[in-house]
């Protein structure tokens, strides 16, 4: 009787064993890593952004982006109701410009737009290279970049496109389809 009752307890822990190192092995083979060459890099409005973590990769659910923004770069106003998007910057200085006031931040800093549509955006106030990593919540903001970017080599940037009336056109039309809005240059002062 007891050899039963502990042959009944030990397939018991066994199971339970095997359950648990099954979830330890579906949880090693989700994580992520990427290494600082890998990553679609990708010129859009002059700036270069690196997709380090896309969407398509976390089903949806955030996009992580390395950004580099040259001298005086940086993108126009524009708003997003259905994304939060939140910056580290880890070298420069950045202008963040929002309806509410202007925001300087420097190396360190951390800047969180939250949902709801706010108009903002931002320029490289210093003489270096600015360098960030933004992350959105949900993923989107990655997908509109591949959209309306340009593929480069890593470290390298393109000279904003010129936006005729036409380009400028299928750009917002390009915005609209990713929840984006975009509003002219001097909408924010």
């Amino acid at each position: 009787m007891q050899f039963k009752l502990f042959t009944k307890l030990m397939r018991s822990i066994l199971v339970r064993l095997e359950l648990t190192l099954t979830g330890f092995q579906k949880m090693a083979h989700n994580i992520i890593t990427v290494n600082e060459n890998e990553g679609q890099t990708l010129a859009v409005v002059g700036d270069t952004y690196r997709i380090i973590i896309s969407g398509k990769q976390t089903g949806g659910a955030y996009a992580v982006i390395d950004m580099l923004v040259p001298p005086g770069g940086g993108p126009g106003p524009h708003a997003h109701a259905d994304i939060q998007e939140s910056f580290y910057v880890i070298e420069g200085e950045i202008q963040f410009k929002t309806e509410g006031g202007i925001y300087k931040a420097e190396k360190g800093s951390f800047v969180n737009i939250p949902k709801g549509g706010e108009v903002h955006c931002f320029r490289n106030i210093s003489n270096i290279t600015a360098h960030m990593l933004c992350t959105v919540i949900p993923a989107g903001l990655d997908e509109f970049f591949e959209a309306i970017g340009t593929p480069v080599a890593p470290g390298s940037f393109l000279p904003p496109p010129v936006l005729t009336e036409e380009a400028l056109s299928k750009l917002k039309s390009v915005a609209e389809k990713y929840g984006q809005k975009l509003y002219p240059p001097d909408y924010l002062g």
